[in-house]
């Protein structure tokens, strides 16, 4: 005789014991995104994670960030 718990999850499957959050997207730099996200939308409609923002700004488009003296 199988506990009901067991009995349950050969029935039903297991449960969602951490609820996911809903996917939204790849950005372009191939990331997941996912609701909730930071992210900062670029003029062509494309989104970039807003925790790569700098990155993208350095190799993409030559910025230079540095302390003014």
């Amino acid at each position: 005789m199988d506990h009901p718990i067991v009995t349950q999850i050969e029935r039903t499957g297991y449960p969602n014991i951490v609820s996911q959050p809903e996917f939204a997207g790849t950005d372009i730099n191939g990331n997941e995104v996912f609701e909730g996200d930071s992210i900062v939308l670029l003029p062509n409609g494309e989104m970039i994670l807003e925790d790569d923002l700098e990155d993208y700004l350095i190799e993409e488009l030559g910025f230079r960030f540095t302390t003014a003296e």
